[in-house]
């Protein structure tokens, strides 16, 4: 049966005597076209500094920061795949000028200007503040695990760093004697000759007893920066291949992580303040991000909410000598305008403070006196064992595996924790706090679902760069969306909203 199939082009069958530009075969509207005019803006003066007229020509920095942002923002990560791209992709290869950096230029670049990518992402900032897309009305603080380069299979507790080192330093003593004995003995038999096992050996024990007192020197002055004069525990643990990762998890799933913070503008989601902590929690984030903002913006932002996990007595202190309008989450189960069940887990926002009697009470009526104070200003509170006995609410109050009755610890900023209480149970604090789950949430998901979800370079202020270019390819993806749908234009080569 003869089907009569569309027939192959002109040019697909004969070469052409005047060939057209092979860009032309990208729709008109491609994005690559709308970063390369972006791209156009980014200042790269600053490594200057780092090239020579002399020798062999080096690739622009501006072209190497495009391609890198752009992989970034369509999801390649990996040096090898973006330089593949640039081969094969025809919007790689027009956002490369044509050009074909190797891998290893494309990694050293990468890892080689983590001062560089911090500056650029500001820059990505202020764009997108000059193109109306920020306002900082309404900014949103949150963290999220990102998996670091090594594995929790590639690392070692302290205890067992002691004792391998011990048993490796024993191990060699011993094998430089018995080098030295048979180096005697050799001598007489072989003459000029010698033998190698034991050398081989030798070197091999030396190279790995190296690495682990390396990683328990590491561990070591980790330990004493963290907590200073304390003795470490045993279990405490550290990576040979990244001794800046920390073991981060919840739900039974551990590995070693970083903890990435991002502070997102209400309006479009442009990330507008970034770092990378490298501990679990989140509890003293807010000194940094604030920092952060007012780095890349020259100011802060009017209001700013929060979940639970910055509930605590260091990041409230911060926000009220910042005077910034703050909406901190009081529980991690519920927001104010959610209604709780009546067998939710009883948290310390659940128990009322009474100042005159200096004496918290609970949920159920029972009181929980002052037990005892502290020389650091802690006041501990506890219930009597018979009342958290006899009481109702005690499987989803009392959590003490010895069956102790509720304790409540307060320190020197108790007032700030009841004073945002106090403030979440409003009506409209609840209204501008709900809006956080449109604003920051989403964009960590945005991230990772263009596949970013590990760091590709290892050490933290390597991290910390690589993390600066997710950010800022972030914001230039949705500055060219922006464009794209004619909320933005450009306007004598710099960015502005449309209707200016």
């Amino acid at each position: 049966m003869n089907i009569p199939f569309k027939k192959d082009p002109e040019e697909y069958q004969q070469g052409m005597l005047f060939p057209p530009n092979i860009f032309n075969l990208l729709s008109k509207d491609h994005y690559c076209f709308i970063f390369e005019d972006i791209f156009q803006q980014i200042d790269t003066s600053s490594l200057m500094k780092n090239y020579s007229d002399q020798g062999q020509h080096a690739f622009d920095p501006r072209l190497l920061t495009s391609i890198l942002i752009y992989a970034y923002s369509q999801g390649i990560f990996s040096a090898r795949e973006i330089q593949q791209k640039n081969k094969e992709d025809l919007s790689f290869m027009y956002i490369a000028h044509a050009q074909k950096p190797d891998f290893r230029v494309l990694s050293d670049f990468r890892k080689n200007n983590k001062t560089f990518f911090k500056a650029c992402f500001k820059q990505s900032v202020q764009l997108a503040i000059e193109a109306g897309l920020a306002s900082l009305g309404h900014v949103s603080l949150d963290g999220s695990k990102f998996k670091a380069n090594t594995s929790k299979h590639k690392a070692m507790s302290y205890k067992r760093l002691k004792e391998q080192e011990k048993q490796l330093t024993n191990e060699i003593e011993k094998l430089i004697e018995k080098a030295a004995k048979c180096d005697e003995e050799e001598d007489q038999q072989y003459k000029d000759q010698t033998g190698y096992e034991i050398p081989e050996d030798l070197k091999h024990k030396e190279k790995r007893l190296k690495k682990i007192t390396a990683a328990k020197e590491a561990l070591e002055k980790r330990e004493q920066e963290l907590n200073p004069n304390k003795n470490i525990e045993d279990k405490k643990q550290i990576s040979f291949a990244d001794h800046d990762a920390r073991i981060m998890g919840k739900k039974g799933q551990f590995d070693y992580n970083y903890n990435p913070q991002i502070s997102v503008d209400e309006d479009n989601q442009i990330i507008v303040g970034q770092h990378v902590s490298q501990k679990a929690n989140d509890k003293n984030e807010v000194s940094e991000a604030l920092g952060q903002i007012q780095k890349n913006t020259e100011t802060l932002p009017e209001k700013m909410s929060l979940d639970n996990g910055y509930f605590s007595g260091t990041n409230l202190e911060i926000l009220e000598e910042s005077k910034v309008d703050a909406y901190v989450a009081c529980s991690k189960e519920t927001t104010t305008l959610e209604i709780r069940n009546d067998d939710h887990e009883l948290e310390k926002s659940d128990f009322k403070y009474n100042e005159q009697t200096d004496c918290f009470t609970c949920p159920e009526g029972h009181s929980l006196p002052l037990k005892r104070e502290r020389a650091n200003g802690r006041k501990i509170y506890q219930a009597s064992k018979y009342d958290c006995n006899v009481c109702s609410a005690k499987s989803r109050c009392c959590k003490s595996q010895k069956g102790e009755p509720r304790i409540i610890t307060v320190d020197d900023k108790e007032h700030l924790r009841a004073a945002m209480i106090e403030k979440m149970k409003q009506k409209s604090s609840g209204e501008i706090y709900k809006n956080r789950k449109h604003i920051v949430e989403p964009v960590f998901g945005q991230i990772k679902n263009t596949g970013f979800r590990q760091f590709s370079v290892r050490g933290s202020p390597k991290v910390a760069g690589e993390f600066s270019l997710v950010c800022m390819a972030h914001n230039f993806l949705k500055i060219a969306r922006a464009i794209f749908r004619g909320a933005v234009c450009i306007k004598s080569g710099r960015l502005a909203p449309a209707l200016a």
